[in-house]
């Protein structure tokens, strides 16, 4: 079975990358040990965060970096045997997270985002799954005025940096917009250029539906097979092309490394838990407590709440000890009811130490094309970045410079 194009991983990155390449006139084929949506793409918060132009810095103040080693903060964990294998990658991911640096990293980031909600728009209006994209915006809530005003002013720089509108909230605004959350709290920032998703890993699938209505094939198989020419052997057999696309997420290092490509990807995992809302309590839109680190979503299942960052192994055992530990703190902020998943779920998010995702040619590696790294944005950057790889593998004009993004950088 030979293809013009094998996209490996079905997560939001891997699908939009194969959809496009399928829309372009290519045959594709999309290989996964699961069906698409299935991993990291499937547990996220559900933003396409319009606002997120500078992506999440290392926090470099003195007394951050303190209450984080001791590894009780709600919204960063660690586990500390991996520490030393992590140490190179945060050490990196610090130093580009100097205020100088990490403007200069937004630039270039700035110019993916700016096209994040209206891909999205399209793809979906394509697939048919438009109703699950909603936009309303998102909101970041606060419990003391001293951190709103800083947010609010940090908010205001990206507004005359990068056009990024918001709504500032004092206690009368946010009651008005979401009347079931904590009276106490002190206002909020709702960024409402921003869209949110009710239901990510079927968003997903309904794009991977989509690839499959226009031609694309979808195949169960293991990634760890792909060898030089390029092949990998699927649940149907072996399948071959002169095209390969790693859209691996967290799994795409070892691959990469295998190759001659070692790239610095740091993992930070992520947990979430549904929950029934008491009745009649609403929540509008996704709610993220600043002081404390975690959000709460809306989705088609009941409220998300979702955690912060672990820094750990990717695969090991799953510790949800912040899950447990913001859970108390999300009941007081919304009347939670019941848990409605037999445990935590846990994610995976590929993290570069310069936080731009890596999107271009392997060009020691005739054929080979990388669509990996893009973090906590993956769901926002998946149809932009299937858009801009497959312009770039069929030598199209790009809807950015993808000089950025390239995998030499390293």
């Amino acid at each position: 079975m030979k293809f013009d194009a094998i996209v490996l991983g079905a997560g939001i990155v891997g699908v939009c990358v194969a959809d496009h390449l399928q829309q372009n006139g290519l045959s594709v084929a999309l290989v996964d040990r699961k069906a698409p949506g299935m991993e990291t793409s499937f547990g996220n918060a559900g933003l396409i965060q319009r606002e997120g132009v500078y992506p999440y810095a290392f926090p470099r103040a003195f007394a951050d970096v303190l209450r984080y080693a001791g590894n009780q903060a709600l919204d960063v964990r660690y586990h500390a045997d991996a520490m030393r294998e992590l140490a190179p990658f945060l050490w990196r991911y610090w130093r580009n997270s100097h205020p100088a640096r990490h403007a200069e990293i937004a630039r270039s980031y700035a110019t993916l985002i700016e096209h994040c909600v209206s891909e999205h728009r399209e793809l979906a209006a394509q697939a048919g799954v438009s109703d699950l994209i909603r936009a309303s915006g998102w909101m970041k809530v606060f419990r003391t005025n001293a951190k709103f005003d800083r947010e609010r002013s940090v908010a205001e720089r990206w507004r005359r940096e990068y056009d990024v509108d918001f709504e500032a909230l004092d206690s009368a605004r946010l009651k008005q917009l979401e009347p079931d959350l904590d009276d106490s709290l002190a206002g909020g920032l709702r960024f409402t250029a921003a869209e949110s998703v009710s239901d990510p890993g079927a968003l997903v699938a309904g794009y991977a539906r989509h690839f499959s209505k226009i031609g694309g094939r979808l195949f169960l198989g293991d990634a760890a097979t792909l060898r030089e020419g390029w092949s990998v052997e699927t649940q149907e057999g072996r399948i071959e092309s002169q095209r390969v696309v790693l859209a691996l997420g967290p799994w795409s290092g070892p691959i990469a490394a295998r190759l001659g490509y070692p790239m610095p990807l740091g993992i930070k995992r992520g947990y979430h838990m549904h929950y029934e809302a008491q009745s009649p309590a609403r929540l509008n839109h996704p709610v993220l407590d600043v002081e404390n680190g975690y959000l709460l979503a809306p989705m088609a299942r009941g409220i998300r709440l979702t955690t912060g960052a672990e820094l750990a192994r990717c695969d090991a055992p799953k510790t949800p000890a912040q899950l447990d530990a913001v859970e108390p703190i999300a009941r007081g902020l919304f009347p939670l009811g019941s848990r409605l998943d037999a445990e935590p779920w846990m994610g995976r998010r590929p993290c570069t130490p310069d936080m731009l995702p890596i999107i271009g040619p392997a060009r020691r590696r005739e054929g080979m094309w990388f669509a990996f790294g893009h973090a906590h944005h993956g769901l926002t950057l998946g149809p932009v970045t299937g858009r801009l790889l497959a312009q770039m593998m069929l030598g199209k004009e790009t809807i950015v410079d993808p000089n950025p993004f390239r995998a030499e950088r390293f």
